[in-house]
């Protein structure tokens, strides 16, 4: 019967894959985009599951129970965790599943996040978890404090949520983002409320399932990692249980659909990400311990339960979110930037001598202008120096396998890594501007995507090359809802993808 644990696991690594499903984004996004639009999805999976508890609750096939809760545990736990995802570039299961996707950062993520919660839970830090929770409360639900009427949570909850689903959902209808162009259905991701949906659904599937191997319990990911943790170290079978065999499938499934999709790449980060990667998944497997779940165990299965372990932890997740958003995320891209960025006497003169080609007209004095201007929004522009031809500009760019080529019978742009490249020689009399993000994990495509616009006149072209999954769906909602127009969106080889947009063109139309 545990292996139904792994065919679960499984599906819910394809679904979560396809669907780009993670609560970090939910969460950043509330902070970073100002929109609660991705939050609405984790509202859909929480009162999919709440009503699905109910049910099957009332037909007396599971029984679940509350764990005591510790206040000042799930708070301060939360927080860390909260921190620890940002740092790690995932939640927990958004960890597990980009595992899969081939990212090494993940992996690097997931040994801490894994190593730390079985220090904490059985290991050596086992003292320090169980003095964090050491004060409990026996109050754990308003259903039990109150003598709510479940039915009644479960219902308001999923109404209140099936109206501001349909509100997004109408929004978005009027500010439709672009889709990938030239693949089959089959390879485009899941509709992300779809996907909440669906995920909603197998977390009501994981009870019965969970309970008749003797786990009382729906989908969880921290317990579990730590299981197979300790089957690893020990080689006990009693560690490879139900939970266990979930989160290896949520890898295996995760795979599978990254392969037949054509996203997955072993994608090595450098050494600010890998350390950031490890630190973020300690402060996880820590966190999640004393707060007694994660965003799965705590942000989908105890809010379906209304417990206010569940809710406490889901508010204080968020606010670790807010705060390593605020001073690592948004600090950290204006810093690398900063530091990147050429003055303005050295960019012409530096890029002339590195890019110039024969027959090549140069105007230093307006390179410096334009560079150094540009400069200021802490952004590395390089000046082109070879001109472009005569291609239309309103082309959608060629599919190929490297991006250093804009379009047919263009001359390879100079840009630096990171940085923005200035085509000095206009196209159909508008700028042309390359943002290379290739290596950057989420959200750093699409925050300095941000800064670049900012710095560019309206009208401009920009064409930005990423590999991270996630901003396949954040960039394209961006540029729909922020009033840029998006004339090319493709997939370059596994796993990265360019997008061209021209800046402020569809607050014109």
């Amino acid at each position: 019967m545990i292996l139904t644990g792994l065919i679960l696991g499984v599906v819910l690594g394809a679904v979560l894959q396809r669907g780009r499903f993670c609560v970090t984004g939910f969460l950043r996004d509330i902070y970073l985009r100002r929109t609660f639009g991705p939050f609405v999805a984790l509202l859909i999976v929480i009162s999919v599951q709440a009503l699905g508890v109910q049910i099957l609750s009332a037909a007396g096939i599971i029984h679940p129970d509350y764990d005591p809760f510790a206040p000042w545990a799930v708070i301060g736990g939360s927080v860390l965790f909260g921190i620890g995802i940002v740092l790690a570039g995932g939640c927990a299961s958004g960890t597990w599943y980009r595992a899969g996707e081939g990212l090494v950062g993940s992996w690097i993520a997931l040994a801490g996040y894994a190593t730390a919660a079985a220090a904490m839970k059985t290991g050596a830090l086992r003292g320090v978890n169980d003095w964090g929770r050491s004060v409990t409360t026996t109050h754990v639900s308003p259903i039990h404090d109150f003598g709510i009427n479940p039915w009644l949570l479960s219902c308001g909850l999923g109404a209140v949520t099936a109206v501001w689903a349909a509100v997004y959902v109408r929004r978005g209808a009027g500010a439709a983002p672009p889709r990938l162009a030239g693949l089959p259905g089959w390879q485009r991701p899941l509709p992300l409320y779809v996907a909440a949906v669906a995920v909603g659904l197998i977390g009501v599937a994981a009870w019965p399932l969970s309970a008749a191997t003797g786990r009382n319990d729906g989908l969880g990911i921290t317990t579990p990692s730590k299981n197979v943790v300790n089957f690893l170290v020990t080689g006990e079978s009693e560690f490879l249980d139900w939970g266990a065999l979930l989160v290896l499938g949520i890898l295996l499934g995760s795979l599978v659909a990254a392969r037949v999709s054509g996203e997955f790449r072993v994608r090595v980060p450098d050494a600010r990400t890998a350390v950031a990667a490890l630190a973020g998944g300690i402060l996880m497997g820590v966190g999640a311990s004393w707060a007694g779940g994660c965003t799965v165990g705590n942000g989908m299965v105890q809010t379906s339960l209304f417990s206010y372990q569940g809710w406490t932890a889901l508010l204080f997740t968020a606010l670790g979110v807010f705060l390593a958003a605020k001073f690592y995320l948004l600090r950290g891209t204006r810093a690398t930037a900063a530091q990147a960025a050429p003055t303005q006497a050295q960019a012409p003169a530096q890029l002339a001598a590195e890019h110039k080609t024969p027959g090549a007209t140069t105007a230093p004095e307006q390179q410096a202008s334009a560079a150094g201007a540009r400069a200021e929004h802490g952004l590395e522009f390089a000046a082109r120096i070879a001109p472009l031809t005569h291609t239309p500009v309103l082309e959608a760019a060629p599919r190929h396998a490297a991006p250093q080529r804009i379009a047919p019978q263009r001359r390879a742009p100079a840009y630096a890594r990171g940085g923005v490249a200035l085509a000095e020689e206009p196209v159909a009399e508008e700028d042309w501007f390359v943002l290379d993000t290739v290596g950057d994990v989420c959200p750093f495509p699409l925050l300095k995507l941000r800064q670049a616009v900012d710095a560019l006149p309206a009208g401009a072209y920009l064409t930005i090359t990423f590999d991270c999954t996630q901003a396949t769906e954040a960039i394209p909602s961006w540029a729909a809802t922020a009033g840029h127009r998006v004339h090319d969106f493709h997939r370059l080889g596994p796993a990265s993808w360019s997008l061209t947009l021209q800046v402020g063109a569809a607050a014109d139309d």
